[in-house]
């Protein structure tokens, strides 16, 4: 997956670098990048994943 951006008119770089940074986080590259910062264990996955979803006690 690419991301493309093109100059419109007379924007600056820091205009262009805002809209790649808010199409970026739509894509939900930013996240995943995160995600995939460290290694983690199916099993540790798992867990999560299951704590994520577990009801939570009140």
């Amino acid at each position: 997956m690419a991301i493309r951006i093109k100059s419109r008119g007379n924007e600056s770089a820091e205009q262009m670098m805002r809209r790649f940074k808010k199409l970026c986080e739509k894509e939900g590259l930013v996240k995943d990048v995160k995600k995939k910062e460290y290694y983690e264990k199916p099993s540790d996955r798992r867990n999560r994943e299951k704590r994520r979803t577990a009801p939570r006690a009140s």
